[in-house]
């Protein structure tokens, strides 16, 4: 039973499968050039595509739309240092300008960065600034049927093994993702972020925590690490991040709005160790940054409006309630897909169900994308809108053939549930008829060439 009610509704219709077929086409078959109106469950992202609460819309007509000093990022201070335990905070746009001001910053050509698993738009700004983004996921991390609780965890021994390769002084960072979702929206464990922390005290790098999944990573860690059982969510999801110098957050996800971000951090009080890392000066510098790139310390790229609901969506994530909401809800449609007989990913994460593209269509190369083609017969299927995440997002790497169908947070009923899974069957009866893809028009920058890049049949 849900533990919330609606009070607003928008109309979804679905086109007919004539215009489905000719939609896809005009798309050039990538799902992200098919304009919202002609999709019926958008299960494209999570990433601020969410239903707002009542408070959250009437901190929104609260908000102080001064430039400098504004009430409305006072609150949003106070929120990250009750909810998250970081004592400073950047505003920005969204979670990647976020990326851009922390990563601008901290990674120079010639670097390497560490993660359990980069994600694209994190990959991007790696390469973008010369350096070698490398991931550290561990064992069974990309295998669908492996059963383990923390599949979203930091390898260590790989780590050290690259740190030894390129040298410490050429590991200016570390980062975590919690949840992992580039490894199918996998949590991390807080032994193991302990672990990742001693690793970059070792070698003087600073340790971020890409934070844009939280509260749910907190949830997994109450369920399955013995030592947190008794603790509460709220508390969690403050202790996972006591190990960090910085993390970096979208609040298109777990701030529960529609725009913003902001990267976070310590002041030196918080750590007897920092690990070699000067906080102070890191803090100056990405405030600087984001002064060029998203605007004054205080707004960062939003209206005042947008500052005040992301404080409250951050108090309101970590209520035991919506996080079970959130997580159960993830559950169901895995359930329902495995029932229609769609190979996914287990243990199911807490925003996404992933598909296993390359068992649901074995026929299909990896080199025609059988990601992307199943991304496109769930479209054509029953206007439903994945993401592939394998061949196509990232190019050349070591990646299962994933699609990501990604919840909506407050948004959908039991009703999509259903519609998804019956269309995911659908696919399955006719997946012999389903072909391949090959990419005819890409940009140049190969990282983020899923957003934009055009796509034909194999003949």
């Amino acid at each position: 039973m849900r533990s919330y009610k609606a009070k607003t509704v928008e109309p979804i219709s679905l086109p007919s499968r004539e215009k489905r077929n000719r939609i896809l086409e005009e798309a050039g078959y990538n799902a992200f050039n098919v304009d919202a109106a002609d999709v019926y469950v958008d299960l494209l992202t999570d990433s601020g595509t969410g239903a707002m609460s009542g408070e959250q819309w009437a901190a929104m007509m609260r908000g102080d739309e001064a430039y400098a000093g504004s009430r409305s990022f006072h609150e949003l201070r106070e929120a990250v240092a009750d909810v998250m335990g970081f004592s400073r905070v950047v505003p920005a746009h969204q979670g990647r300008g976020a990326e851009n001001a922390l990563y601008g910053v901290l990674v120079e050509e010639g670097d390497t960065v560490l993660n359990n698993a980069h994600f694209d738009t994190t990959r991007a700004h790696i390469a973008n600034q010369g350096a070698d983004p490398v991931d550290c996921p561990v064992e069974g991390a990309r295998d669908p049927t492996h059963d383990a609780p923390f599949k979203g965890n930091f390898d260590l021994a790989r780590g050290r093994t690259v740190v030894d390769d390129v040298g410490a002084e050429n590991v200016p960072a570390i980062v975590v993702t919690i949840t992992n979702n580039s490894t199918a929206g996998q949590p991390v464990s807080v032994e193991n972020l302990r672990q990742v922390r001693e690793l970059a005290d070792e070698i003087d790098a600073t340790l971020v925590v890409d934070a844009c999944r939280f509260v749910e990573n907190a949830y997994f860690v109450k369920e399955r690490e013995d030592e947190f059982a008794d603790w509460s969510i709220a508390d969690i999801a403050r202790e996972q991040l006591t190990y960090a110098d910085a993390a970096v957050m979208s609040g298109k996800k777990e701030g529960l709005t529609n725009i913003g971000g902001f990267v976070a951090m310590r002041s030196g009080e918080y750590r007897e160790d920092d690990g070699g890392v000067d906080h102070d000066a890191l803090f100056e510098r990405v405030k600087q940054r984001a002064i060029l790139y998203e605007g004054f310390p205080t707004y960062g790229g939003m209206a005042g409006r947008d500052v005040a609901a992301l404080a409250v969506g951050l108090r309101e994530a970590v209520e035991p309630p919506y996080v079970e909401d959130r997580v159960e809800q993830v559950r169901e449609l895995g359930d329902r897909l495995k029932e229609a007989g769609a190979p996914i990913y287990e243990p199911v994460g807490g925003h996404a169900v992933y598909v296993d593209a390359g068992a649901f269509l074995p026929e299909i190369p990896r080199e025609q994308l059988p990601g992307q083609a199943l991304v496109c017969e769930l479209y054509r299927e029953g206007a439903v809108r994945g993401v592939e995440l394998g061949e196509f997002a990232f190019p050349g790497a070591d990646r299962m053939q994933l699609v990501r169908l990604a919840l909506p947070r407050r948004t959908y009923g039991r009703e999509q549930l259903e519609h998804v899974a019956e269309t995911a069957a659908a696919v399955a009866e006719r997946r012999e008829e389903v072909s391949g893809l090959e990419v005819v028009a890409e940009p140049p920058m190969k990282e983020l060439r899923h957003f934009s890049a055009e796509l034909r049949p194999v003949e």
